[in-house]
């Protein structure tokens, strides 16, 4: 390593004086500082939101959250819990005078109860597994939550004991399932997903479904309380058809389970009407696309006569919640980079009720927000802008202005001067198609000066960027550098035939859409041609290879957790049934050409640009094999290039305040390294 990289490195965004009053740039070490809003749960009558506070422990380099409770009109915020732990998953009673939550405040993941008219709390379970996806039955009566059930499988072999006293190396470890590991877990234990019932006083959780299958889909009690309707794949294929789910019913005396769907494809998001004659829910006919949109249908509850709603939408439908009159349902979708909440009668009528739901990703503008319906129809949702994380805000359905309750970030913000965003469309060269990015400015961006460019690609590729904030683009400008950010063909959020223009051809045209785009940045004259840099993650990552193999444009490139050879990735991916059916026409051996023509390995050989590499250690999305074959393939033809591995991390980098603040600290002193002028 050079020692002037080491230096700034080191001294990485080292803070200027400032005088008194004036703003100072953000810096890395600021992402312990950031809050951010989620799961806001408002109260059956309206009046009142319970939501999580998230926050960041520098001391743990630990992810912390709380509950906080307010009332709808934005009085009276305040704690309902405090500590360095984590709290989650707020649901209030169906009378609205108790709250059910996870906690970790006796060190496991426990389910919690209190009261709020005094404050009143009990623990209700001691489980050895984690409970996940919690929900009240409508009679107030019973707890559905879901648990990985551990099973001990019949062993191969019988191994020789070992005599007392000796030290023998842990055993071999045996594997026979398709599926058997996943970023972010690791190699997965013996066990399945299952639903579970508990009473709301607590005591023995009895275990509901039963199999060799995972139960982990979205579920919703019946209006009597005496079935819970839940979404799974329990076909014998399933490891082979992984998303065959279908809606199942099943019931709480004896545990009885029929089928309510039948076709091939995923049906998803079951949820019941509120006079309990219809089912609501979210999927699609399989067609083993790249992309294919989740649209919103409506069966009898007894799964007959199923019919689609939103096929006028041409957008992905999600979080959908039924109204209280039961003539139609509420959901939300990303339009354009931007995520709406919206109202759909069964005619299939549509409503927009507010935008600029999400701001739940720090690390980069991804689009994920959420909301809850009352059942006077006033909501709450997390609020996000290019200037701010999550917050809570809300409305109704009778047009109300949406007004924003919280500002988590203002004492940061008041303090930190942020980069302007600004949108923008431009038209590919390879078809005139339009295209939407974002332009990032310095703080204090004056158009007379010339800056460096930055082009960062989102990952997916199925995903989108758009009008939300990103602590890693706001460095980026904080340290100088214009931001470009757009998203190219196969991007959600405009509709299933402009995400399926890279079906069985990514990378492709998209590597147009983002030339085209640093040329329109370009034409606004305020770039440094000669200091033009690109980075980019997962799919992103992808992109990033695939142009340093077509252009020397750029002075330096970060290729964070990518694919670099298609044939290998698919092989050794945490879901090898899902890739090779969908992104590909089949299995790799029979499709070489295929795999090998989409693989920026193949470009290696044109590639002069200086070009870093960066993988978690632990992922299992895009093992950091990949990444080490790129770097290898360099090295032996003479690039400049390193290898940064990120310890304690899976794919999602980002899920460690410290490793999400060494990205951008490594990708930053990588560029500075090539910056001309510099």
């Amino acid at each position: 390593m050079k020692p002037q990289f080491l230096l700034f490195l080191l001294l990485a965004y080292t803070q200027l004086l400032a005088q008194p009053g004036e703003k100072i740039v953000l810096e890395p070490l600021n992402i312990f500082d950031l809050e951010f809003v989620s799961d806001p749960q408002i109260s059956p009558d309206g009046q009142q939101i319970a939501y999580v506070r998230n926050f960041k422990d520098i001391m743990t380099d630990g992810n912390r959250s709380n509950l906080w409770l307010i009332n709808f009109d934005g009085t009276d915020n305040r704690p309902l819990t405090s500590g360095n732990r984590n709290d989650n998953s707020p649901r209030w009673s169906p009378d609205g005078k108790k709250l059910l939550y996870l906690s970790s405040a006796n060190g496991s993941t426990q389910l919690y109860l209190r009261w709020l008219d005094d404050g009143a709390e009990a623990q209700l379970t001691n489980l050895t597994e984690s409970p996940g996806n919690i929900q009240w039955s409508p009679d107030g009566q019973w707890i559905a939550f879901t648990m990985n059930v551990p099973y001990q499988p019949k062993p191969l072999v019988k191994l020789p004991s070992k005599p007392e006293g000796a030290k023998w190396t842990a055993p071999p470890v045996y594997i026979d399932k398709m599926k058997y590991r996943a970023d972010g877990q690791g190699y997965l234990e013996d066990a399945y997903t299952h639903l579970f019932l508990l009473s709301v006083d607590g005591g023995y959780a009895r275990q509901l479904t039963s199999g060799d299958f995972n139960h982990n889909g979205g579920f919703c009690w019946s209006a009597n309380s005496q079935s819970i309707l839940f979404s799974a794949n329990r076909h014998d294929d399933w490891e082979y058809e992984p998303a065959n789910t279908e809606i199942y019913e099943i019931s709480i005396a004896d545990a009885s389970i029929r089928p309510l769907t039948k076709r091939l494809g995923p049906d998803n998001s079951p949820k019941l009407s509120p006079d309990g004659s219809l089912i609501a829910y979210t999927g699609h006919d399989e067609r083993y696309q790249g992309y294919q949109l989740d649209r919103l249908y409506v069966m009898n509850h007894d799964g007959k006569n199923p019919r689609l709603i939103s096929g006028n939408l041409d957008r992905d439908v999600d979080n959908i919640q039924w109204s209280a009159d039961g003539k139609g349902l509420y959901f939300q979708y990303d339009d354009e980079g931007n995520t709406k909440i919206a109202h759909i009668n069964l005619e299939g009528k549509i409503s927009d009720l507010a935008k600029d739901v999400g701001g739940l990703s720090l690390g980069r503008p991804y689009s994920g927000g959420q909301f809850t319906v009352a059942s006077n129809g006033r909501f709450a949702f997390t609020h996000s802008t290019p200037n701010h994380p999550a917050d809570l805000a809300v409305g109704d359905n009778k047009n109300m202005a949406v007004r924003r309750l919280t500002r988590v970030n203002d004492g940061l913000f008041s303090y930190k001067k942020p980069g302007e965003v600004e949108a923008f469309w431009y038209e590919s060269s390879y078809d005139g198609r339009r295209i939407q990015g974002w332009i990032c400015k310095p703080p204090g961006f004056d158009p007379a000066k010339k800056y460096p460019l930055i082009l960062e690609i989102h990952g997916g590729p199925f995903t989108n960027y758009g009008s939300r904030y990103s602590v890693e683009v706001q460095l980026y400008a904080a340290a100088g550098y214009v931001v470009l950010y757009t998203n190219p063909r196969g991007s959600t959020s405009y509709g299933e035939e402009f995400g399926n223009l890279i079906h069985h051809n990514y990378p492709g045209q998209d590597y147009d859409d983002l030339m085209s785009g640093v040329d329109a940045v370009i034409a606004k004259g305020y770039i440094d041609e000669e200091n033009l840099f690109v980075t980019g993650g997962s799919g992103g990552g992808v992109l990033t290879a695939w142009i340093v193999g077509k252009t020397d444009r750029f002075r330096a490139a970060v290729v964070a957790k990518p694919v670099i050879n298609w044939y290998s990735f698919v092989l050794t991916s945490d879901n090898p049934a899902f890739f090779y059916k969908y992104w590909f026409p089949g299995f790799p051996w029979d499709h070489l050409e295929q795999y090998m023509s989409r693989s920026p390995i193949s470009l290696v050989g044109n590639v002069k640009t200086p070009t870093m590499l960066m993988n978690g250690e632990q992922d299992y999305r895009t093992p950091i094999s990949e990444a080490e074959q790129y770097y290898a393939a360099l090295k032996l033809n003479k690039v400049e290039t390193a290898l940064v591995r990120i310890q304690d991390s899976g794919h999602g980098i980002a899920n460690k305040p410290s490793n999400l603040m060494n990205k951008v600290v490594y990708i930053l002193g990588w560029f500075e390294r090539y910056r001309e002028g510099k």
